[in-house]
């Protein structure tokens, strides 16, 4: 039997690695195939990133080996809460009050709202919490040839024990292992370096002089919150003038203390930050809003599935490895899409595979679509690194969906309602979570599908709740470099 083949797989076991979004819809979507779902969960609870962790590194502030979420103190999300929900199951406020109603809120809410979707569709009794994945490695086949997954775990630092299962679907996220960047003087320099995974409040800057490397949205949103608190906050990006967009240059004009620096050329042991145009300060911290590289330490493919300059591969349509499916999988490797609609696709295209609904193309032919995709990407001129970044492209998104599982598109009056908010967010990204007006397409869709007439703009809680007083991008990725 082919290695793409699904027959018979109504009554199998299938694994998911990780119960945060991705996780969560994949195990929905195979439940409601028939399947034998179970989930492993390393963290106390269900959330992923979401789950918010005021720990950060343990003695390690870059961020190496640290903990999983990358989520700070003060996050509110940056995408709007009417597109920010699974298809079926509305991101609404909650019905008795209490919690953050904004159209963007604090990271809190999500995760309220990610434990009811969990609770409302009964995927709690298949995850195991506490429970770390140490090793998925290939199995004896079954007489017939299909592949099985021996995975290796270990429940609250208990001995590992061992499971077979018949597919596993990976869906840890790609937010947990920082990407640094190559500067001299780097291993020297004695004052305080970090990466953005590992900030969590900015009180400890105050009155200190910060350089922040990375001026993508999650450089210049920690750089306006050290900028109430730090003596001066230097943003260093790759290209100036490309930076000096209508929100940097907002930010500058309110800000005395905000400066816009060149690349970061590199670091001496005396303190000084040196610019590749020959400038420097003298910083008591820098700050590395890099992003983030995709790892699975966990997982051993004989090769057949590699991470190569953070293009996981082969991977057919960023899903399936084509000498392993549809026995392996991944569930939310694409970034820039609106989540968790897309990871829900990718869940619902896997458990239609896996139930035998959907078949996939052969071996060969889905590893000479990866190659032309490849192809085509490099042909555009987009660096190995971006192979999974989607660009927001909805077209292509629905598309995607529609193609391999029948996923209705999105709304227009979303996609209207997402247009404008990346618009507000490029003119003004200190803003335009709190000031914003929508058109009559979105007012009348909002109105049509149930959402109140206006949208609170009220100050942020106050209260806490029992995540702590608790932005992984939704769009884009936490960190892009």
């Amino acid at each position: 039997m082919s290695s793409s083949s699904s027959s018979g797989w109504s009554s199998k076991k299938v694994c998911v690695v990780g119960s945060g979004m991705a996780g969560l819809a994949a195990a929905r979507e195979l439940r409601r195939e028939g399947l034998d779902v179970t989930v492993l969960e390393q963290s106390a609870g269900v959330g992923g990133q979401w789950l918010y962790d005021a720990a950060t590194d343990g003695g390690d502030p870059l961020g190496m080996a640290g903990v999983h979420s990358s989520i700070y103190s003060s996050l509110r999300l940056n995408s709007p809460r009417e597109v920010g929900g699974f298809s079926d199951f509305p991101f609404r406020p909650t019905n008795g009050g209490g919690g953050d109603v904004r159209r963007y809120p604090v990271h809190g809410e999500l995760l309220r709202y990610i434990r009811e979707f969990c609770d409302v569709f009964g995927l709690m009794d298949a995850v195991r919490l506490d429970t770390t994945v140490v090793r998925v490695a290939m199995a004896p086949p079954r007489r017939d040839g299909s592949l099985r997954w021996t995975v290796r775990s270990r429940h609250n630092g208990d001995a590992e024990t061992e499971e077979v299962f018949d597919a596993v679907v990976v869906a840890t996220g790609h937010y947990s292992q920082p990407r640094l960047p190559s500067i001299d003087g780097m291993d020297k320099w004695r004052r305080r370096q970090l990466h953005s995974h590992s900030y969590r409040v900015p009180d400890s800057f105050a009155g200190e002089v910060v350089v922040i490397v990375g001026c993508n949205l999650s450089g210049k949103e920690v750089a306006l919150e050290l900028l109430r608190v730090a003596k001066e906050v230097h943003l260093s990006s790759k290209s100036t003038k490309e930076a000096m967009t209508p929100s940097m240059s907002k930010m500058l004009a309110r800000y005395d203390n905000l400066h816009l620096q060149p690349l970061v050329e590199h670091l001496c042991e005396d303190g000084r930050v040196v610019f590749d145009d020959g400038s420097f300060v003298v910083a008591d911290a820098v700050i590395y809003c890099t992003g983030y590289n995709y790892s699975f330490p966990f997982l051993e493919t004989e090769g057949k599935v590699t991470v190569d300059d953070n293009r996981v591969g082969p991977l057919y349509e960023h899903v399936f490895p084509p000498a392993l499916a549809p026995s392996l999988s991944f569930v939310g490797i694409p970034v820039k899409v609106i989540l968790p609609r897309f990871a829900e696709v990718q869940a619902r295209w896997v458990a239609q595979v896996l139930s035998g609904r959907r078949t996939l193309p052969s071996p060969e032919e889905m590893l000479r679509a990866v190659e032309e995709y490849n192809r085509a990407k490099e042909a555009a001129g987009l660096p190995k690194r971006q192979t999974h970044d989607l660009f927001l492209d909805l077209e292509y998104c629905d598309e995607y969906g529609e193609r391999h599982c029948g996923f209705p598109r999105t709304e227009q009056w979303k996609k209207e309602l997402i247009w404008s908010s990346i618009s507000d967010m490029r003119d003004d990204i200190e803003n335009f979570r709190d000031d914003y007006h929508d058109n009559d397409i979105v007012r009348d869709g909002r109105r049509l599908h149930g959402w109140a007439s206006s949208p609170p703009l009220a100050p942020r809680p106050q209260e806490k709740d029992d995540d702590h007083d608790k932005e992984v991008q939704h769009f884009a990725p936490v960190n892009s470099a």
